[in-house]
């Protein structure tokens, strides 16, 4: 089975050794997103505009691997306070629609480049 790069300008470049995304046959493995704007490379502030940010990033990626949020099968989200959880929720439902994806939530100690948040998928085209 061959695989293939997945890289958009419309979402943050790789920061370290991984690819935005990696196509095997029709799944794809979408890494995971934090609150970077990918035009400036800069962290969004606040909770509420990361999570946007990390979602709008995940959209780029899906787009631009063939897909579209809608094919999300596999979500994880990283959380450092899970007192945020909530609001994840209600700004996932931005996003996504029925059926949704199944999905993880962690809480961790910190995230790279001191994000809040960061999530990352599984998508099937």
């Amino acid at each position: 089975m061959s695989k293939t790069i997945i890289k958009t300008e419309h979402a943050p470049a790789a920061i370290g050794t991984y690819s935005q995304a990696v196509k095997a046959g029709d799944t794809v493995y979408l890494s995971g997103q934090i609150g970077l704007d990918p035009a400036t490379m800069q962290m969004v502030d606040g909770i509420e505009a990361q999570i946007h940010r990390v979602f709008q990033n995940l959209k780029a990626v899906a787009e631009a691997a063939g897909g579209s949020l809608a094919d999300v099968v596999k979500l994880n989200v990283f959380l450092t306070d899970l007192g945020h959880f909530a609001k994840v929720n209600e700004i996932m439902a931005q996003y996504f629609g029925e059926p949704y994806p199944a999905r993880a939530a962690v809480g961790v100690k910190e995230l790279p480049r001191g994000a809040l948040v960061e999530a990352d998928g599984v998508m099937v085209l």
